[in-house]
């Protein structure tokens, strides 16, 4: 009897090990469906395979990347969590840090970190694995830089920036491949260009690439990190090849190489060709990630409304729940001068990304065109917290300081802001806004004029945007404080030509026609300026000073029977400046209201020329009469990235 149970036993187990079923094949199958992005048929298998295989780490890990994909964030990480395997398989740990992450669940992810020790001091050299060392040791490079950089994300999302920046630095130096922590560190603007620099020249690529490789790399990283270095500077060709073609001529037309170009144009101010870069990027990819902030950013700068309300309006469509697209609404509303609605698109966008900077600065600039000056600098602090290699934060809170006549502050940010970036024409130009309100013109004038030739590069006949007619207003008034009359004219006419109805721009030319005697042409300088803006009290007030002038200079009716007596001086022979009556009658055109009229033409001068100054000088967000302006970038420089 016994015997014969055995025998049945055996029967048995041949029968079930001839029945058994290959789990490496169901293992097979699962990878196969995610691979065809069949998510609930690879969770459905997979949580057949986790038990079948009695709950083997690996099949635990392959289900929770299941529900990972299918966006079941909670339920992948309480998955990992319950069977403590972030705690001694590192593909779970990595896999619960990365979950928590995207479920915002950020102190939870903190201290799943804090289970695998991690130090995360502020200083470089102590971000590192301490505890499971034999668990860390054996695990792939790139696993331990993926770690790293979660890690990163969790620190920045709580705004521990500088522990965050130290983690993108110690997942390169694990994985020099890691794109994802050098763009981290570069795209959202953490790092100054020193400091890029600094970090490219630290990484281990000749340890971890061969020399061909370590060519490419450098040469695809230093891509990116060249937005304030000259657009015309020439790429590296580099001697290595693929299939028998230079590297650089196979890159030539790669998109994210054509990306960095764009950016480098846009940062030296060449923003059409920037556009029809981005323009022609797009007809190839139209919804190429990198490129889409450099093509908004541009439609800002041109004010083509039409064009970024169609692609707002197709980013809300296909992406409403990316920071983008709410920000390229807001610059819509923004662009067309309705700052409410776009207050109100932009606080989307950053509730939708806290990190994303240029909303902050699109949010700062809503504020700032209606002079709410506190809580444009709220903003702009914001965005500068979060984007600390980029100069345009400092420069807007630069100019807020300058609207609140704070120039000894503005001119602290303004000079923090020319060390990120010493070649951008906006900064050079509020640099020469404050030398000319602390009444250093020449300086002033050596300033406008760079800031000039940083615009015109090479090219003396370029044709300048309507932005920067400002600047050439500018100008004209720092040379007419140098008493280079002819010049300051010549600047205020080719202002005009940029923008031909600006009230300011002819009530300075007729300002220059009346310092100059030149009664008549500025009596006409000063009606036109008028005819576009009849409530400007400076312009009124001149030109009832040169209508006297005029009514001295030339009786209505004058007498046919005179004749010129001999030895007089005729119209044609002596100017304006030489007559005896005419400098009597400037020496009373000049003179203070109410005043004796015997003061000297120099006092009577510069009082003249300091009451045009308070309203002639400022920037231009107001909408002061006869209001010249100093160029207000937030109203016209959006930072994308």
């Amino acid at each position: 009897m016994a015997q014969q149970e055995i025998e049945t036993d055996c029967d048995k187990m041949q029968s079930l090990q001839e029945k058994n079923i290959d789990l490496e094949s169901y293992r097979k199958l699962v990878k196969s469906y995610l691979d065809l992005h069949l998510y609930s048929a690879a969770l459905f298998w997979a949580d057949k395979v986790v038990s079948l295989g009695n709950e083997n780490p690996k099949d635990i890990c392959a289900l929770a990347q299941c529900m990972f994909l299918m966006k079941q964030y909670h339920r992948a990480a309480h998955f990992i969590r319950s069977r403590g395997l972030e705690k001694t398989d590192i593909m779970c740990h990595y896999l619960a840090v990365r979950s928590l992450l995207e479920a915002k669940e950020y102190n939870e992810a903190l201290q799943v970190i804090g289970k695998m020790e991690m130090c995360t001091n502020t200083s470089h050299s102590s971000i590192s694995f301490k505890g499971q060392t034999e668990l860390v040791e054996v695990a792939p490079r790139n696993v331990r830089s993926s770690i790293l950089y979660c890690a990163g994300r969790v620190y920045e999302a709580i705004d521990k920036g500088a522990v965050a920046s130290d983690c993108y630095r110690q997942a390169l130096q694990y994985d020099v491949h890691s794109y994802q922590a050098f763009e981290a560190l570069v795209q959202n603007q953490m790092l100054s260009a020193a400091e890029e620099r600094e970090l490219l020249e630290s990484l281990p690529i000749a340890e971890q690439c061969s020399a061909s490789e370590a060519k490419l790399l450098r040469l695809l990283y230093e891509s990116k990190l060249k937005k304030y270095q000259s657009s015309t500077e020439k790429e590296p060709i580099l001697n290595c090849g693929v299939q028998g073609v230079l590297v650089t001529d196979r890159l030539i037309d790669n998109l994210d190489m054509e990306v960095s170009r764009a950016e480098r144009l846009y940062y030296n101010c060449d923003y059409q060709q920037c556009f029809s870069l981005t323009e022609r990027i797009l007809q190839k990819d139209p919804y190429h990630s990198a490129c889409l902030p450099v093509h908004i950013a541009c439609l800002v700068e041109l004010k083509k409304a039409n064009a970024l309300f169609y692609l707002a309006h197709k980013l809300v469509d296909l992406y409403p729940d990316m920071a983008l697209a709410w920000f390229a609404v807001g610059c819509y509303y923004y662009v067309i001068g309705k700052s409410d609605p776009a207050r109100r698109y932009l606080a989307k966008a950053t509730a939708l990304d806290r990190l994303f900077g240029p909303a902050w600065l699109a949010y700062g600039h809503s504020f700032a065109v209606e002079n709410e000056h506190d809580q444009a600098m709220a903003a702009y602090f914001k965005a500068s917290q979060l984007m600390k290699g980029c100069h345009l934060p400092l420069l807007y809170i630069g100019l807020e300081c300058g609207l609140t006549n704070n120039l000894r502050l503005a001119d602290k940010f303004f000079q923090q802001a020319q060390g990120i970036a010493p070649n951008d024409p906006f900064v050079i130009h509020e640099m020469a806004v404050i030398s000319y309100r602390n009444l250093d013109y020449k300086t002033a004038e050596q300033q406008f004029k760079e800031a000039m030739k940083k615009i015109q590069g090479d090219l003396r006949d370029v044709v300048l945007l309507s932005k920067w007619e400002a600047l050439l207003n500018n100008l004209g008034h720092t040379c007419r404080k140098l008493k280079k009359y002819d010049e300051a004219l010549d600047y205020h006419q080719q202002a005009l030509v940029l923008n031909p109805l600006n009230p300011a721009t002819y009530s300075a030319i007729g300002f220059l026609h009346a310092v100059r005697g030149s009664t008549q042409e500025a009596v006409d300088a000063f009606h036109r300026a008028l005819g576009l803006r009849r409530d400007d009290t400076f312009t009124t007030t001149m030109l009832g000073y040169v209508m006297e002038q005029l009514i001295d200079e030339e009786p209505p009716y004058p007498d046919p029977r005179r004749t010129v007596e001999a030895g007089a001086p005729t119209e044609n022979s002596v100017g304006p400046s030489q007559d005896p009556k005419m400098e009597l009658l400037r020496v009373n055109l000049f003179a203070e209201w109410g005043e004796d009229s015997a003061k000297s033409e120099e006092e009577s001068l510069a009082k003249l020329e300091r009451a045009r100054d308070s309203v002639l000088v400022n920037y231009s967000t107001s909408d002061m009469s006869s209001e010249v302006e100093m160029l207000d970038s937030s109203s016209t420089h959006v930072e994308y990235k």
